[in-house]
């Protein structure tokens, strides 16, 4: 994945919302790959996969808000800004479309 070896010590609160948000997002997916095998309406399926890519953008935000306000930050503080800002761009060049 990557090389950064700093500890990941974030909000327990954020993490357990991140976690919750991706259980739900895994429920969804499975509800969808339900909806496909009884062979609802391709319509149908195109709107959950929207709301499923529309919750993955949501938790992808919380993720990106955590690590700027957790990694960047002990970044800056550390002096090791510049390396995270560059890891940092790597994920959203392969994120974003």
């Amino acid at each position: 994945m990557n090389d950064h070896h700093h500890s990941h010590v974030h909000d327990e609160a954020s993490l357990r919302q991140i976690t919750n948000r991706l259980s739900r997002i895994e429920g969804h997916i499975r509800g969808v790959k339900t909806m496909v095998n009884e062979g609802r309406s391709c319509p149908d399926v195109l709107i959950q996969l929207a709301a499923v890519r529309g919750a993955i953008d949501r938790v992808a935000r919380l993720v990106l808000d955590e690590h700027l306000s957790e990694c960047i930050a002990r970044a800056a503080s550390q002096g090791d800004i510049d390396l995270e800002i560059e890891e940092l761009k790597g994920a959203l060049d392969r994120f974003l479309p």
